[in-house]
């Protein structure tokens, strides 16, 4: 089972007018980074995605309503916004197969060894 998740990474408080509400003090840009999960793993990955809302009027502001001062602070920030880096680590479920697995391998190696060694 796969679980990919979204996770705010950074919020900031935009200080222009909304396009939906004319409001000057209900923006919120959030940019969110991807986390990805499963049994053995959990991953950081470097896929960014952003999103600005209104608490004001609870839309959400799509590009295409965006004004030019929102763009240009959105660019602004997206230059200052600086990612969680990549990583996978692994779970103790991995390891725990990882050491079976080389178990099993060395014993049948030893086997075959001792087998093969006196006939």
């Amino acid at each position: 089972m796969t679980t990919e998740t979204l996770i705010p990474i950074k919020k900031v408080a935009l200080k222009n007018n909304c396009p939906e509400c004319f409001s000057a003090d209900g923006l919120q840009l959030t940019f969110k980074q991807k986390h990805t999960e499963t049994k053995f793993y959990t991953c950081i990955s470097k896929d960014i995605s952003h999103d600005i809302y209104c608490e004001t009027c609870k839309s959400t502001i799509y590009p295409e309503r965006w004004t030019d001062d929102i763009e240009r602070v959105f660019e602004y920030q997206k230059k200052a916004f600086v990612p969680k880096p990549t990583s996978k680590s692994f779970k103790k479920l991995f390891w725990v197969l990882v050491v079976v697995v080389a178990i099993v391998i060395a014993s049948v190696v030893s086997f075959v060894s001792v087998y093969f060694a006196n006939a």
